[in-house]
């Protein structure tokens, strides 16, 4: 076998997009794509090869199992099915799973049997596991659990205070972002071996259209703000975090909601889209705030505010902060939000460097008692 020749596919798919990537044995990258607008009317597949040239084109269809299939004739005309030795899956929720499984025909069930649990993202998974079992027979596939990198939480940390029966049927914390977290615990480490700084006790920010933290604590994850779904913790982009239960309950019977419209008002009506009332993409909220849009201004000093305020209790769960890492689409690309969210936080040793937050890049953005890093993630 060889590992320049012989590859790996590995898949993330989103509510309304899929990226996928192609890595040798070696993991060296082969080529990296994403089919987006799944779901609407203008589906897209981009390709990008190891040299840079990218290429794209439209997709007849809005159908994720379509997209799937283009994904698959692509591979067939770049590389050949052949080549592909195996294809690993972010699998969001993985209930009590806490390690990589070859996906087996009783793992596709079990996943299915709690697919209401993450409609958005398990129902999509099978349909892509599917897709290329059938396209791909033969073809070995793996699942990657989002929520295995926090199996070393502490009992207290994961048991919500329900009747115990309902931990017992598997109704506890799990957390999310696993994946990300992961990979920005290697980074940080070599970054670590480099700089010589202390970090023990770290926080991650992963700041997307779905936003969690976690406390890491000797390498391990001991907090998170996610629980059961993630729909919970900090302000997302459409989900609402956590809720007051008589909020739910009183909004469901008031509006003589169903529970699927009631999880559509929570996962996909609120959060910054909510509050603003015309979008949840950060880049478009903080240019409306500019022109006094208050709505607009309101949302993201919501989200900031959110996430700062998860930041404070996750620093007391740690007893102290030795470095913040920022990752995810706003964590990563947004100076404003950074900023806003360390705001008044210098009691905790956090002090932006102005001009280092306002580059960005894979560097230290403040040199006061604690580091605040900014890092690509890889899901």
């Amino acid at each position: 076998m060889s590992e320049d020749r012989d590859c790996v596919l590995i898949i993330n798919n989103g509510s309304s997009s899929i990226k996928f990537a192609v890595y040798t044995l070696s993991l060296k990258i082969v080529y990296t794509g994403m089919v987006s607008g799944i779901g609407g009317e203008d589906m897209r597949l981009k390709i990008k090869d190891a040299l840079g040239t990218t290429t794209e084109k439209p997709l007849n269809s809005h159908e994720l199992k379509d997209a799937a299939n283009n994904i698959i004739d692509w591979l067939e005309s770049a590389l050949s099915i052949a080549q592909i030795h195996a294809v690993g899956h972010r699998i969001v929720h993985g209930m009590q799973h806490m390690q990589p499984e070859i996906i087996t025909d009783a793992l596709i069930s079990e996943l299915e049997s709690y697919s209401w649990y993450d409609p958005d993202h398990i129902v999509g998974e099978l349909i892509l596991i599917r897709t290329i079992a059938t396209r791909c027979p033969g073809l070995k596939q793996v699942a990657c659990f989002d929520t295995s990198f926090h199996a070393s939480m502490p009992r207290i940390a994961r048991l919500f205070p329900i009747p115990r029966h309902y931990a017992e049927a598997g109704i506890i914390r799990y957390g999310f972002h696993g994946i990300s977290f992961t990979y920005i615990l290697q980074k940080i480490q070599a970054l670590i071996t480099d700089t010589h700084v202390q970090a023990n006790k770290m926080i991650f920010a992963h700041l997307g259209s779905g936003s969690s933290l976690v406390a890491v604590k000797e390498g391990k994850s001991i907090d998170t703000t996610m629980g059961f779904t993630p729909a919970g913790g900090c302000m997302m982009g459409t989900r609402s975090r956590d809720l007051d239960p008589g909020v739910v309950w009183h909004i469901m019977q008031h509006n003589h909601l169903s529970v699927e419209e009631l999880n559509h008002v929570i996962n996909h009506q609120s959060g910054l889209l909510g509050i603003s009332g015309t979008s949840f993409d950060m880049e478009k909220l903080l240019a409306q705030e500019k022109y006094e849009d208050l709505q607009a201004g309101e949302a993201v000093d919501m989200y900031c505010y959110s996430v700062k305020k998860w930041l404070g209790a996750l620093a007391a769960v740690l007893n102290g902060m030795d470095i913040l890492i920022f990752t995810g689409g706003i964590g990563e690309n947004s100076a404003e939000v950074r900023k806003r969210i360390c705001a008044d936080m210098g009691y905790m040793g956090i002090k932006l460097d102005g001009a280092k937050n306002e580059r960005g890049a894979n560097a230290y953005i403040c040199r006061h008692k604690r580091g605040t890093d900014i890092c690509l993630t890889h899901e």
